[in-house]
C-alpha cells in the first residue's frame, strides 16, 4: 500500500512531500518468516541516497518493527533520503512465531544480516515500490540504529562480538554502507555491564569497538542512565564513540533520555523525556551529518552544528576525532 505519510520539514520548516511503502516483502531462505520492509521517500528527486534504519527493542509492540520511528523516517526522507526499515526477527509482533527458531531470543546475526539482504536486493525494492524506480543511488548507503539497533549498527560498521558459544570473534562488516549514526547505542561489557539485565542480554557487553573503522555519529543523551545495565550512567552510551578509532563524533543531547525525545514513534507512552523540538533538532543533525558524510566537502553538518549547538540555547555539544 501506498500512502501520503504525515509530512516531513525541510529545514526552513517548509512541509515536504514524504510517500511510504509498506510492506516490501522479502523472501530469505532459511529466515523463519519474510523479511518485510517499509520504505519511506520524498515524492521527488533523482539520485537519493539511502539510510537503513534499525529498530531497538522496547516495551511496544509495533515501535520494535517496521511501524516505528516515524518522527525520523519521515523527516529524513523530507531531507531527501530513501529510508528503509525491516522489521527483525526480536520484533515484539513476530515473538509468537519465532521464540524457538535459532539465534532466539537475541538474533543478534540475523538483525545485522537483514541489512545485508536488503541491499542485495534494493534493485527488487526499487522496482517493487511505485513512484520509486530510478531514483536511488546505490553507491550512497547509510545506517541508523537506535539502542538494540545501536548495537546492530556498531557490527554493520566493523565493531567484533565474541561469540561466547563459538569462542570466535565475528565481524559482520558490510562495505556498502559508508556511514552510521548510533542513537543511544549500547557501551562496553566487561565488569560495566553489571545491572540486572546484564545477564539476560550479555550478548551486548560481547562487542569489541576497536574495530568500528566506518565513519559514524554517536547520539548519547546525557541523562539516558541505563541502571538496569550498567552503574557507569549516561557516559556508556558515549563508549561506540569513546572506545572507537575515528573518523568519529559524538553529539550529546541535553536534558535528553533513552527516547532522545520520541524518535521511536509520535506520542510514544514510555517516552520519557517528549520533546519535539530535541527531535527534529536531532533528524536535521543526524541527516546533515549523513549527507555530508555521502557528499564530501558539503558544508550541511557545519552549518546544523552551527544553529543548532552554538548560540544561546544549544540543545547539545559535539566534538569529533
Amino acid at each position: 500500500m501506498t500512502t501520503p505519510t504525515t509530512p516531513g520539514t525541510n529545514d526552513q520548516g517548509t512541509p515536504v512531500p514524504v510517500l511510504s511503502y509498506s510492506p516490501v516483502v522479502l523472501p530469505v531462505p532459511g529466515r523463519p518468516v519474510d523479511l518485510q520492509v517499509r520504505v519511506s521517500a520524498p515524492a521527488t528527486g533523482t539520485n537519493l541516497p539511502v539510510i537503513l534504519l534499525s529498530h531497538g527493542h522496547g516495551p511496544s509492540n509495533n515501535l520494535s518493527s517496521l511501524n516505528g520511528y516515524a518522527p525520523l523516517a519521515n523527516s529524513w526522507a523530507a531531507h531527501g533520503f530513501v529510508v528503509l526499515q525491516p522489521t527483525h526477527l526480536t520484533s515484539r509482533t513476530l515473538a509468537h512465531l519465532v521464540a524457538d527458531a535459532p539465534g532466539a531470543p537475541h538474533f543478534w546475526r540475523s538483525r545485522a544480516e537483514d541489512m545485508t539482504h536488503i541491499l542485495d536486493r534494493l534493485d527488487v525494492i526499487e522496482r517493487t515500490v511505485p513512484q520509486l524506480a530510478g531514483r536511488i543511488d546505490h553507491t550512497k548507503i547509510a545506517l541508523a540504529g537506535h539502542s538494540l539497533g545501536g548495537f546492530t549498527a556498531a557490527l554493520l560498521l566493523g565493531a567484533g562480538l565474541n561469540d561466547t558459544s563459538t569462542g570466535n570473534t565475528e565481524y559482520l562488516l558490510e562495505p556498502r554502507i559508508k556511514a552510521g549514526v548510533l542513537l543511544a547505542a549500547p557501551g562496553r561489557g566487561g565488569e560495566t555491564l553489571n545491572g540486572p539485565m546484564a545477564a539476560q542480554w550479555s550478548v551486548i557487553g560481547a562487542v569489541d569497538f576497536s574495530t568500528m573503522t566506518t565513519p559514524a555519529l554517536v547520539v548519547a543523551g546525557d541523562k539516558d542512565d541505563s541502571r538496569h545495565f550498567t552503574d557507569m550512567g549516561p557516559d556508556w552510551h558515549a563508549d561506540p564513540y569513546t572506545l572507537a578509532p575515528g573518523p568519529k563524533a559524538l553529539l550529546t543531547l541535553f536534558d535528553a533520555e533513552h527516547g532522545l525525545g520520541g524518535i521511536a514513534g509520535y506520542d510514544a507512552a514510555e517516552t520519557t523525556d517528549e520533546n519535539p523540538e530535541r527531535v527534529a533538532a536531532l533528524a536535521r543533525l543526524t541527516a546533515a551529518y549523513l549527507h555530508t558524510q555521502l557528499h564530501p566537502g558539503t558544508p550541511v553538518w557545519r552549518t546544523a552544528c552551527e544553529e543548532l549547538t552554538g548560540g544561546s540555547d544549544p540543545v547539545g555539544r559535539v566534538e569529533s576525532k
